[in-house]
């Protein structure tokens, strides 16, 4: 267990949910120590989260690598164990686990939601022969903004009034 392999942990764990951060926010900091199962599934992450707010700095919601390797500490302080313990969990981590995210739908009956030939209505009108939608075309409630002004329906029509 090397420094490195806890920094390469470190940005792995930082950049979920937002690519472009430096810094691991507390909701990473969580998610770290439950993958790498520092935290078990019945702790309450409370402890965590006031850990994290020790170590950040009191105007950042965030914490850089250094502060990072602080919390380990202080987690392994808590938890009574050896910090060595703590920092081989967490670099023997292979980042963050994506449970759930990716799973298909299970529910039947999708194809007749996406068959177009089934549609009716103004739906109907919506999509060509080969399924492929229509855009603005399919839609028939689309307004004729061709007067001067907003509310003005059709354009030449005001001579027409007027000269009879």
């Amino acid at each position: 267990m090397s420094e490195k392999e806890l920094e390469a942990v470190y940005k792995k764990f930082m950049v979920m949910g937002d690519s472009k951060a430096t810094k691991m926010n507390s909701r990473n900091f969580v998610k770290c120590l439950k993958d790498s199962k520092v935290l078990g599934a019945k702790e309450s992450s409370n402890s965590a989260d006031i850990i994290f707010s020790k170590v950040k700095a009191k105007t950042e919601k965030t914490i850089d690598f250094r502060q990072f390797m602080q919390a380990l500490e202080k987690v392994a302080e808590e938890k009574k164990v050896p910090k060595e313990d703590i920092f081989a969990r967490v670099a023997g981590s292979s980042g963050p686990v994506m449970s759930g995210v990716t799973k298909t739908s299970k529910t039947g009956g999708v194809e007749k939601m996406t068959d177009t030939s089934q549609y009716t209505g103004s739906h109907k009108e919506r999509f060509g022969a080969d399924g492929k939608g229509k855009g603005l075309d399919g839609r028939v409630d689309q307004v004729d903004g061709s007067g001067y002004v907003g509310n003005y329906k059709g354009a030449g029509s005001y001579e027409e009034k007027v000269s009879k």
